[in-house]
């Protein structure tokens, strides 16, 4: 994959999620508050608890670090997986800060 197309696929993800935010926020009672600076994304819990997520260009990945740990996604066969097998992105993502949150949410691409 190019630099420019991994860009390419790394920023929709980051979009996805901060309109997964709003979207949460419009429809619920959630609060989560959502910070863009550059490639980078974090979400803020009630519980003052963070999802912090990444984009990694040199490596062409994309890192989220939650209470739950760190991990790092690259994408496969269109979707963005993590690099030890064990999930899909928004997948962690929706499991991860439905923990914080305390709640169900849901994040999809």
């Amino acid at each position: 994959m190019t630099e420019l197309e991994y860009l390419d696929l790394a920023e929709a993800v980051l979009q996805a999620v901060e309109r997964a935010c709003d979207r949460i926020n419009d429809e619920t009672d959630a609060d989560i508050d959502n910070q863009r600076t550059g490639g980078m994304v974090t979400l803020s819990f009630d519980n003052r608890s963070q999802i912090i997520i990444n984009l990694q260009k040199p490596l062409q990945e994309i890192w989220m670090a939650a209470r739950a740990g760190g991990f790092h996604y690259k994408c496969m066969d269109g979707r963005w997986q993590d690099t030890k097998g064990a999930g899909e992105f928004f997948a962690d993502l929706s499991r991860y800060a439905s923990e914080q949150a305390g709640r169900p949410l849901r994040f999809s691409s």
